[in-house]
């Protein structure tokens, strides 16, 4: 059994750091976002209760990054990854979250 990474209590880890290297990215990336958190694809997630930082892109009109602080709420084996709870946004992060999950409208003709 592989053993679980230690983080000690207070401090946060910062996942998703815009991926250093082509390794990185197949390691760890956002697959789901909602209103409250994300769904982190990694094949060594965090233990549940795991404080975290968040950066990473999405893809509105232009590539947009996010930025914040969360917490592991749920380890997921299948697909392997973690469910990582939004605690504090930026204010333009919270803006783009908002256009992302708005349903766009088609133009009226």
């Amino acid at each position: 059994m592989a053993a679980k990474k230690m983080v000690p209590r207070g401090e946060r880890l910062t996942i998703n750091r815009e991926f250093a290297s082509v390794d990185a990215f197949i390691n760890e990336y956002v697959i789901n976002v909602s209103h409250s958190g994300a769904f982190i694809r990694s094949k060594d997630p965090l233990p549940v209760g795991t404080a975290v930082n968040l950066k990473f892109t999405i893809i509105l009109d232009e590539l947009e990054e996010m930025v914040g602080v969360g917490e592991v709420v749920r380890v997921s084996k299948n697909p392997s990854g973690m469910g990582v709870v939004f605690t504090e946004l930026s204010a333009h992060s919270r803006a783009l979250l908002a256009k992302l999950l708005t349903p766009s409208r088609a133009p009226k003709r």
